[in-house]
């Protein structure tokens, strides 16, 4: 069998064990030399991922957009963008992914639309009460002359979360509800018509043969009722992983959302999955994301903004597995996404750094880069020998850090722009990828041309650089994914070793990961070792470290 035939029967459940590597578009591979990347761009680079070993793709938003939060404020669900090419270049590299194996999922964004979408633009012209404007969250204001807001909540990229409209007859009008940028007004999720809508969707996808879904925002869709006055903490993440009963994130009600999409892709074969990116306080509650007739996956937030110390990891772990197992489902794994400062960087930043701040030339706590780039390999080799499903976020395989030294005038992220400069935002991890050293833009493209600028240092972390050589990330990369396939690392359970207070240590088999995060080497004894993720001599494993070893 080739392709995906093997996997075609219902019951493969392939994404109990999948590792799924994040494209973002836009900043992957470029066929047009606009400085944008493309659909046919990703199809020319899969064999680079099939030779990496990945079982399947998602793919940041493609779908029509004015691109004001790049590609994740849609104004046409069932199209691609004009930027990224069209419905038949999504078919080619649908086609040519699985082909060689790979899967697709595509990224869904449920909680708002951009204000350009035709329903938002015929909710403006129809006016209050209409059954136009019940599709999105519109209330009148407080105040005489409803002239304040509905209440106080903070939009996710700074500033107040509702926008007040003029209405058709010119006069000051009601607000309407955006938890993230102005351009982006969320949907009401109580409307069947919004519901219906989505079930579309899902299925005009479905259709064209895709896998899944990331669902965006998925903690969001469903606000309390009365939308009740709230602020945050200070120091809060953007997207309320630290925060309990927030009226805006984790709301009872979107279960049941979840619960109908189960029974769509149920509809057809394969096995085709649901992601959610879902920022809550615990994994207890995370985990109800994935109860049987709901998500197949959840993100596994907790795990990646977890600190470099050899306790907390081991716990969260451990709750984890526990939690998500108590289900009956899969924990994922994931250390970068688009969202958060690279893990190359971030395991080694010395001061906090909420998720959405970024990094940014005048940021404190810079890391230092070797120390940075060693902790996220040693946190690679612990991740991809755990039981469940890993993500992996572009660029991550070649240890690409954080891109902090961005010209605050060729920033685009409106986190960047709606905080006034307070928060650097997200622009850091979206710079596009190096592909080879001497080219143009590093071989995203053959213009040089690139939407947000590339590191002049990067020209060592490009493909064909780390490919000729054998201490690479690249090549830690492709020998953890053959080994964790090899060994069938993504199911099955683990057995935790005692190899100190600084060490995460457990046993797969007869495989045994050990990953150093004290001050003092460790020492293994008598050991093959398969793997390390930095090359040491003897068998005391250095800090910052980890392992892939039998014992003799």
């Amino acid at each position: 069998m080739t392709g995906l035939e093997q996997f075609a029967a219902p019951g493969a459940q392939w994404w109990r064990s999948a590792v799924i590597y994040q494209i973002y578009p836009r900043s992957f591979a470029d066929s047009t030399g606009s400085g944008v990347g493309d659909l046919p761009g990703i199809t020319s680079r899969l064999a680079a991922l099939e030779e990496l070993g990945v079982d399947a793709i998602w793919l940041s938003p493609f779908m029509t957009s004015p691109q004001k939060d790049a590609g994740y404020d849609v104004a046409d669900y069932r199209d691609v963008d004009p930027l990224f090419g069209t419905l038949d270049d999504f078919d080619a590299m649908l086609a040519e992914a699985h082909a060689r194996g790979i899967r697709v999922i595509v990224d869904l964004v449920p909680n708002h639309s951009s204000d350009r979408h035709p329903w938002f633009q015929q909710a403006l012209a129809a006016g209050p009460g209409s059954p136009e404007r019940a599709r999105y969250i519109f209330r009148d204001g407080r105040g005489e002359n409803g002239d304040l807001p509905p209440n106080n909540w903070e939009s996710v990229f700074g500033g107040g979360m509702w926008e007040r409209v003029v209405e058709a007859d010119g006069t000051p009008g009601q607000w309407y509800l955006h938890i993230f940028d102005v351009t982006q007004p969320d949907f009401d999720w109580t409307n069947p018509e919004v519901r219906a809508e989505f079930r579309s969707v899902l299925r005009f996808w479905l259709d064209r043969g895709v896998d899944g879904f990331r669902v965006d925002v998925a903690h969001g869709m469903i606000k309390t009722d009365g939308l009740p006055d709230y602020m945050p903490p200070l120091e809060a993440d953007s997207m309320g992983g630290g925060e309990a009963d927030v009226p805006y994130w984790g709301q009872d009600g979107v279960h049941d959302i979840y619960r109908d999409w189960h029974r769509v892709l149920a509809e057809y074969d394969g096995d085709r999955a649901l992601c959610g990116e879902a920022w809550l306080p615990t994994l207890k509650q995370t985990a109800l994301w994935v109860r049987p007739d709901e998500m197949h996956q959840t993100f596994n937030f907790p795990y990646m903004m977890t600190a470099w110390d050899a306790a907390s990891i081991r716990d969260v772990i451990r709750e984890s597995l526990a939690e998500f197992g108590a289900v009956g489902a899969p924990s994922t794994w994931v250390l970068s996404n688009h969202d958060v400062v690279r893990h190359a960087t971030r395991l080694a930043v010395t001061v906090e750094n909420p998720q959405g701040d970024g990094l940014g030339p005048l940021s404190a706590g810079k890391p230092d880069p070797a120390v940075g780039l060693s902790r996220a390999r040693a946190a690679t080799a612990v991740m991809l020998a755990l039981p469940g499903s890993s993500y992996l976020y572009q660029g991550e395989e070649l240890g690409l850090p954080e891109a902090m030294e961005i010209p605050d005038d060729l920033r685009q992220d409106p986190t960047w722009f709606r905080s006034q400069g307070e928060r650097y935002g997200r622009d850091g991890c979206r710079v596009p990828i190096p592909w080879e050293a001497d080219a143009p833009a590093y071989g995203f493209n053959d213009t040089g041309a690139s939407w947000l600028p590339q590191p002049e240092e990067w020209a060592r972390f490009a493909r064909d650089a780390e490919t000729a050589d054998a201490a690479s990330t690249l090549h830690l990369y492709r020998t953890l994914l053959r080994l964790r396939r090899e060994r069938a690392l993504g199911v099955g359970s683990l057995v935790w070793e005692d190899r100190g207070e600084e060490a995460i240590a457990f046993r797969r088999g007869d495989l045994h990961v050990v990953a150093n995060l004290g001050a003092e080497p460790i020492e293994l004894g008598d050991v093959t070792f398969l793997t390390q993720s930095e090359p040491f001599e003897g068998t005391a494993l250095p800090t910052d470290t980890a392992a892939w070893f039998i014992i003799d």
